[in-house]
């Protein structure tokens, strides 16, 4: 990619891995990829928002890629990964940032601007709930517990690693293209993604954000109001999350919009990048 930069940022005590592009004096956005991806989820966004004059920082997240990956579950709860977001705005001597987050990026970005709303200029989340919302409609929609069955099974030691390893990466593989719109991951994309999940220890720590549920790490997001301008994008055709998620976490927000988006599923920033950046770019100058 033109013009990006990578650089490895010590921040909370680990390194993470980051791709770093735009003028150094532009406003700064942080955005922060989920499971199963890394940096290169936001390939389609990176060189959009750089062109508009943005300062745009994506780690790989701790666990992920190239990044440090601590072997306690305890390190991978929602404090420490907004403890990590906190340094990198620090290290480029910013006082608050733009924040993006897909999927358990979105989760991370969910919590920074709920306990630590000083660094959160804006807040972006795209097809993630606010944490919050989970349990209330898992009391109103029973389907969204079958949906979320393949948490349960990551808890497990050890069988998820295999499983998801298996015949390099097959079922993680498939899980993209089988949930995705066609022909959204090329075969060179899914080539990068296997690198990624290559990486020594990185299924494991991969799968510590899941683990780390068990250890009351989603019980650390407070339930008071999102102070900061919120936006949220959302693929309607998410295998994963229910619209309704969507629509209930905008109780935990003062200020928030909500935006659908058609023909697009959990993977909305992939498939369909025009709207998405449009979006980003047109919420972040309101």
């Amino acid at each position: 990619m033109e013009n990006v930069k990578f650089q490895f940022i010590e921040t909370n005590g680990i390194k993470l891995h980051t791709a770093v592009a735009g003028p150094e004096d532009g406003p700064l956005v942080v955005l922060l990829h989920g499971f199963p991806e890394f940096w290169f989820g936001w390939k389609n966004q990176l060189q959009f928002l750089a062109e508009k004059g943005y300062r745009v920082v994506v780690p790989d997240q701790r666990g992920y890629n190239l990044s440090d990956k601590p072997e306690e579950i305890d390190h991978y709860t929602v404090d420490f990964l907004r403890d990590d977001i906190i340094g990198i705005i620090e290290h480029f001597q910013k006082e608050t940032a733009i924040i993006i987050g897909h999927d358990w990026g979105g989760a991370v970005a969910w919590h920074l601007a709920a306990t630590r709303p000083e660094y959160v200029e804006k807040l972006l989340v795209l097809n993630i709930p606010h944490p919050k919302a989970m349990p209330r409609v898992f009391r109103k929609n029973p389907l969204q517990w079958i949906k979320s069955s393949y948490i349960a099974f990551f808890q497990l030691p050890n069988l998820p690693e295999k499983a998801l390893g298996k015949g390099e990466f097959k079922a993680m593989q498939q899980s993209l293209e089988q949930t995705s719109n066609k022909n959204t991951f090329s075969k060179q994309e899914i080539e990068q993604y296997k690198a990624a999940w290559s990486q020594p220890g990185a299924l494991t720590a991969m799968l510590n954000w899941y683990r780390a549920i068990r250890r009351g790490s989603l019980g650390q997001v407070p339930e008071t109001k999102i102070q900061v301008p919120v936006r949220i994008i959302w693929g309607l055709g998410d295998q994963f999350l229910s619209p309704m998620l969507a629509k209930e976490s905008l109780a935990f927000c003062e200020d928030a919009d909500l935006v659908f988006v058609g023909e697009a599923t959990h993977w909305v920033h992939h498939e369909q990048p025009e709207i998405v950046n449009r979006l980003m770019d047109q919420f972040i100058n309101e």
